[in-house]
């Protein structure tokens, strides 16, 4: 069991502060490098399956490399996270600091942000108070979605285990946006609506965590499938949104 250890939580995926997205991916993490390096600690690094950028590899495997452009309006995140996994290697090779690389795919649960911009919560939120779910490009592009207590369970084994990594963290089902969006209706309201917007640019049109490494080597996979999980995060907002509406005196 390690004695001490520094989580870093810069995983940010709003598109709305990209200008401060690398700054912070890099500079957040050589930072924590350094005080990890001084105290002895042993450091993880929170990354994200936006390494792979827009990938040609389906599902993504840890030994993919990725397709990312580098001036693209994503690019500040997808590289600022793909320069601390490199700046956290360069510190354990040439340092000796101890870390561990997690690649986290996308994850939803209670106390999220109710506008914090991901795709879950814009659903459930936008469902809860009768607006139509907006669904960007034609809806066909996937993701994969991971209750938070399973992710948690995965980085709890990175910590506790031996290996390095990249390791993904993630729920290998895979969903497009108009079956996530039929998932809420069916939790929520069936008769919600969805409205249809222009895709952002270099949005990934497929996204799947091939987990095979972490089930090998932390004998960790997730539990949680999304029927299951999406309602816990319902009723969370459901009662903040309510709660939200009775201080506005609606």
């Amino acid at each position: 069991m390690f004695k001490f250890c520094l989580f870093v939580f810069f995983n940010l995926d709003v598109l709305a502060i990209l200008n401060c997205d690398y700054k912070t991916n890099v500079m957040g993490t050589l930072n924590m490098l350094g005080l990890a390096k001084r105290i002895g600690a042993r450091f993880l690094l929170t990354s994200t399956s936006e390494v792979y950028g827009d990938p040609l590899e389906h599902p993504q495997k840890e030994t993919y490399w990725g397709n990312v452009n580098p001036i693209g309006v994503r690019s500040c995140y997808d590289e600022g996270k793909r320069t601390a996994e490199t700046l956290t290697m360069d510190y354990h090779r040439g340092a000796g600091v101890e870390v561990r690389i997690a690649r986290i795919f996308n994850t939803y649960g209670p106390r999220m942000c109710l506008d914090d911009g991901r795709v879950v919560s814009n659903f459930v939120a936008q469902a809860i108070r009768r607006q139509p779910m907006t669904v960007y490009g034609d809806g066909k592009q996937t993701r994969s979605f991971q209750y938070v207590s399973d992710l948690v369970d995965g980085l709890m084994a990175l910590m506790d285990g031996e290996h390095i990594g990249p390791f993904n963290l993630g729920n290998p089902g895979e969903f497009t946006m108009l079956e996530l969006a039929e998932v809420v209706k069916e939790v929520i309201d069936p008769s919600a609506t969805i409205e249809f917007r222009a895709n952002t640019a270099d949005d990934p049109h497929k996204r799947k965590p091939d987990i095979s490494r972490a089930k090998e080597l932390l004998n960790w996979e997730p539990k949680v499938p999304l029927r299951d999980g999406l309602p816990l995060m319902v009723n969370d907002f459901r009662n903040r949104i309510l709660n939200e509406d009775e201080g506005k005196g609606n």
